[in-house]
């Protein structure tokens, strides 16, 4: 199991502090900024609109749900769920016979969440404060596993998809939309960059590392189905080029029997 993040460490911080605040104002540049984000990053105009308002952030580098094909009845697991957009939009394609589970190290966000689901009417999503690395969820209980740009933030890279891969029913997916880095980093680099990227860095794992952790907690057909350079308005310039979202599917084994 991963060590417990200190709550002091930049990017702990920058998320307690992305839960603080308020929602985005509708009309302002910095709303038009979020939506062009996330639109960029594969959410449709209907998907931004349909959820909670509080729960729309520009943290995640992709949509995992897009790929997941969900089905009525399924639970999802959503790993790192932040302020909730994907464990909603989860919701919306399970429908009422489903269940998500978000899962969330930081207090503000859970607790973000926690109320956007509460004004929103949302009976079958349940947030859950705890680590990815050590997830507060029964073998075996999950249809799906979900996580958007979450894995990358965490040093202990292989017990994150063993995890998912324990809480996963035979026969499970995982759909994952994640950073990842295609060159090696000086320390010089890192140290040159601000708090929170430089925090990311020390983290943050290759392409091919990726994906083989996945294999290697014991998943079936690891593929990647999207990739494209990672960009954001202020993006580092030692970073731009150098830094890739990818989207990846990966099944859990049916049982044996």
């Amino acid at each position: 199991m991963a060590e417990k993040k200190d709550p002091s460490q930049p990017l702990d911080d920058f998320y307690a502090k992305k839960a603080a605040e308020g929602e985005p104002s509708t009309g302002s540049g910095g709303q038009a900024e979020l939506v062009a984000h996330l639109q960029a990053i594969g959410y449709s105009d209907d998907e931004i609109r349909s959820v909670p308002q509080e729960a729309v952030m520009a943290l995640g580098c992709g949509n995992p749900t897009a790929l997941a094909e969900l089905s009525p009845g399924e639970t999802v697991l959503d790993l790192g769920s932040g302020g909730g957009l994907d464990a909603f939009l989860a919701a919306r394609k399970v429908g009422p016979a489903g269940k998500v589970i978000g899962v969330d190290h930081t207090p503000e966000m859970v607790e973000r969440a926690r109320r956007s689901a509460s004004r929103g009417n949302y009976p079958t999503v349940e947030f859950r404060l705890g680590e990815i690395e050590s997830l507060p969820v029964e073998d075996d209980s999950v249809d799906v596993v979900l996580s958007n740009c979450v894995i990358n933030h965490c040093p202990d890279l292989r017990a994150v998809p063993a995890e998912a891969l324990r809480v996963l029913k035979p026969g499970g997916r995982m759909l994952v939309s994640d950073l990842v880095t295609l060159v090696a980093f000086s320390e010089d680099v890192r140290q040159a960059l601000d708090p929170v990227w430089a925090e990311w860095l020390r983290a943050a794992h290759g392409r091919q590392e990726f994906l083989d952790a996945i294999a290697a907690a014991g998943f079936q057909h690891v593929a990647v189905c999207a990739e494209r350079a990672f960009e954001y308005p202020g993006l580092d310039a030692r970073l731009q080029g150098k830094i890739a979202s990818i989207q990846v599917k990966a099944r859990k084994a049916k049982s044996s029997g």
